[in-house]
């Protein structure tokens, strides 16, 4: 609210205005004569009279709350009621349409991995059993191979991702750490540089037989199955890229997800470095307490929205 004071001072026609207001109606709102007084002075001089009105006007500021989101660079915007929401309706546009572009790829490509990944060991075992005698040792060995290479692979992602992203391929992976313009990144070039000795490893174990084939196939296959939870919960339970669905509901991947939010936003000089074995790096570095607020206030902001 804001009030404005005018003041108004006449001579003498004016005092019969006001000496007659007793008779005429309520003067309107905008005219509130607040002060009245005459000064008169006796003599041989004419007689003079001051009538002195205060006039207070009230005026209500009433700013639209969207103003508020005005950018700074925007200067050359006229009317913010109408152009704001306009862009604002874009913008969130644009990243639904981002989402579901990132979410079509991640469906296809899990979709299309799955399958192969499942194809080939039947195929290739049933293969390998065609004259009538099982090969445990390569069955046994593949197994292992594949537990061994998923769990593998977070102990050299969290040294890559210290020695190698932040350090001499921090110029690809910085994008990571900025504001994403569009649905893909630069830094997504790491998942396709880890999918190459994927796919040799595979390619190796499916066409040939034996023990050192089946282990190729089983590493192989490990780091498949690595790179598709990363990609699950790094990039949409974390990252949000796309929807996960039931995935956000699981205890330990709601640590996991806010360790790494933890690591995006330095508190611990960029631990954790690993995903899921995050919260671990961050017990190790006291931020045990640092973690929960971050949980808790994952779970306030997926609740509220």
């Amino acid at each position: 609210m804001a009030a404005s004071l005018s003041a108004a001072i006449t001579t003498k026609p004016f005092r019969s205005f006001l000496s007659n207001s007793h008779q005429t109606p309520k003067p309107t709102p905008l005219f509130h004569p607040l002060l009245h007084f005459q000064k008169l002075t006796f003599g041989a001089r004419r007689k003079t009279s001051y009538a002195v009105c205060f006039v207070l006007e009230e005026r209500k500021q009433r700013t639209p709350p969207i103003v508020n989101i005005v950018e700074e660079e925007s200067d050359d915007v006229r009317d913010p009621q109408i152009l704001i929401p306009t862009r604002v309706a874009e913008k969130l546009a644009r990243k639904r349409s981002e989402r579901f572009t990132y979410l079509v790829a991640a469906v296809m490509s899990s979709f299309g991995i799955t399958s192969m990944a499942v194809m080939a060991v039947y195929y290739r075992f049933s293969w390998q059993m065609e004259g009538g005698e099982v090969p445990l040792s390569e069955m046994f060995g593949t197994f292992a191979l594949s537990v061994g290479a998923a769990v593998g692979m977070e102990f050299w992602a969290r040294w890559a991702h210290r020695a190698l992203w932040h350090e001499s391929l921090w110029h690809m992976h910085q994008s990571h750490h900025r504001p994403r313009e569009g649905a893909f990144e630069l830094n997504d070039v790491f998942a396709i540089i880890n999918a190459v000795p994927a796919i040799a490893l595979l390619s190796y174990g499916f066409f040939n037989k034996g023990l050192v084939p089946g282990l190729c196939f089983g590493a192989g296959l490990g780091i498949t199955v690595f790179g598709m939870a990363y990609m699950f919960v790094h990039d949409g339970l974390v990252h949000k890229r796309f929807p996960v669905g039931p995935i956000a509901n699981v205890p330990y991947f709601r640590k996991v997800a806010a360790a790494h939010q933890l690591h995006h936003s330095e508190k611990f000089n960029g631990i954790p470095y690993g995903l899921f074995l995050g919260p671990k790096e961050l017990e190790e570095v006291g931020g045990l307490e640092e973690l929960e607020k971050e949980i808790n206030r994952r779970i306030k902001s997926s609740t509220g929205s």
